[in-house]
């Protein structure tokens, strides 16, 4: 029987977890093989933690969702407590140890985000006075919900096969930009498994992105970076 290969991604709403999983997904289906998303939503807009269950695998896949994670990718403090229940003696542990932590979400700007015009930032002390932001040309114009904080204390960690920490929201703001923080976890997806080349996740995120990248060819340069990165941090951590 072929082996499913079973990944969790966990992060504050606006940093991109369920777009991963789409990708892997994508990718997926047309390497020929069975892969199975399924999206768990928080209550993004207020600071919850948004969950992807993905699932890829050469045969027949079983049950839609699943108890423990062969990868378990959680990429703030707050995924790390929601997570801890899919974490298995045979889990392989991916967690960012930047120094961040959710920001908490004022009541007056709940829904601005991801509207067509520069919002105020929902983490900010003072998000009116937040504008401004940093963008790439084509991209939404919205910003993270995590903010400078403490980081993931490794005592909570839970017991787990083999942790592999991984700077990814210090190399996306310092090296590349915020926005490509969660390719960066992608290439450490993909780097973790190996269940599909690198090549086919180019070409799903040509998919979904083509339009921009054709408007913004400096947008598919610093994605496929983010990409790279993401996979030498986990292949030399392992």
């Amino acid at each position: 029987m072929a082996k499913v290969v079973k990944i969790a991604i966990a992060g504050e709403g606006g940093q991109g977890v369920q777009s991963i999983a789409e990708i892997l997904a994508e990718a997926a289906n047309e390497e020929g093989k069975n892969a199975l998303y399924i999206p768990n939503f928080g209550v993004e807009q207020r600071g919850g933690v948004s969950i992807a269950f993905v699932q890829v695998s050469d045969g027949e896949i079983g049950a839609p969702k699943f108890q423990k994670a062969d990868i378990l990718i959680p990429v703030s403090p707050r995924a790390v407590d929601r997570t801890k229940m899919y974490a298995g003696k045979d889990t392989v542990y991916i967690y960012d140890n930047s120094l961040i932590q959710e920001g908490e979400v004022k009541d007056n700007i709940i829904g601005l985000q991801y509207f067509d015009v520069t919002p105020p930032c929902p983490t900010a002390d003072h998000p009116n006075a937040d504008l401004p932001q940093d963008l790439i040309a084509g991209e939404p114009k919205t910003c993270s919900f995590t903010k400078p904080g403490p980081g993931v204390d490794p005592a909570n960690l839970p017991e787990v096969k083999k942790v592999v920490a991984i700077p990814a929201n210090d190399i996306a703001k310092n090296e590349l930009h915020p926005r490509v923080f969660n390719i960066i976890i992608l290439g450490a997806v993909i780097a973790a498994t190996e269940v599909l080349p690198m090549d086919s996740i180019k070409k799903a995120l040509e998919t979904k992105l083509g339009d921009k990248f054709k408007q913004n060819p400096e947008l598919r340069d610093m994605n496929f970076k983010a990409l790279e990165r993401g996979y030498q941090l986990i292949k030399s951590a392992m």
